[in-house]
């Protein structure tokens, strides 16, 4: 029946956007993000990790910076794999990893509660 609508899918994470989050907050608007999608990643880490260093005088000794690396990247990727997927399985896949792994993953960086403390906060 071509006349009937197709229902379009939407998971629980439907309205998880990392930047809409971020607009909301103030801290990005579009032409930050226009900017932004022109550099490279790398170029993007090593600018944040400069900024971050300025106030100190370059210094950030204590930090285990190189340990550190993947944590930080496992958590970036998996606050946008919940973003882009509409449900836990679609993002366990688009990651390759086992349910058990996902579930280990999800406990330790607690993706969820960053798109929905701040929700909570503002009502």
């Amino acid at each position: 029946m071509s006349w009937k609508r197709i229902r379009e899918r939407k998971g629980k994470t439907y309205l998880y956007s990392v930047a809409s989050k971020l607009r909301r907050e103030g801290k990005s608007n579009e032409d930050f993000e226009i900017m932004l999608a022109s550099l490279p990643l790398e170029d993007i880490i090593a600018l944040k990790l400069e900024l971050a260093s300025k106030p100190v005088n370059n210094r950030l000794y204590g930090l285990e910076l190189w340990k550190s690396l993947p944590y930080i990247a496992r958590d970036a990727a998996i606050k946008f794999v919940i973003s882009a997927s509409r449900s836990r399985r679609e993002a366990r896949r688009f990651l390759g990893m086992t349910s058990s792994m996902f579930e280990r993953s999800v406990t330790r960086y607690e993706p969820f509660s960053y798109f929905t403390e701040n929700d909570k906060k503002d009502i």
